[in-house]
């Protein structure tokens, strides 16, 4: 790790979203969101996600929670794809989502499992 949050960040952005998406998501940058993307790399991903105190798996665990208790269906369906690249195993994601629906509603956890499941259809033709 270096000492430069922003090069920390997209680094592991990198890592654990995959250079398809962050390539995508730096096409799209524009003047008006360029200090956002910027903002993320280095808070989100160079300042939280780099730290020690808990592994890729279990932030996994706790972004893909946080993201169905919002009903971020476009942001959970992102972290589904990087949980599995962070090593979570389909049955661990879907037990997160189970976990979830005690906390968040039954519902949301029906959604969720959708929304999951294409992803993981989607990620199984692609290897």
């Amino acid at each position: 790790m270096t000492t430069d949050p922003y090069a920390d960040g997209m680094r592991v952005r990198r890592e654990v979203l995959g250079d398809t998406h962050v390539d995508r998501a730096e096409a799209r940058k524009t003047a008006f969101t360029e200090e956002f993307q910027a903002l993320i790399t280095r808070y989100a991903w160079g300042s939280v996600w780099t730290r020690p105190g808990l592994d890729r798996r279990t932030r996994s665990v706790a972004t893909l929670t946080a993201l169905l208790a919002l009903h971020n269906w476009e942001e959970f369906a992102l972290h589904v794809r990087a949980a599995r690249r962070n090593g979570l195993t389909e049955g661990e994601i879907g037990e997160v989502i189970l976990q979830s629906a005690v906390y968040c509603g039954v519902p949301i956890a029906n959604h969720g499992f959708a929304v999951a499941q294409k992803v993981l259809d989607e990620m199984q033709g692609e290897e």
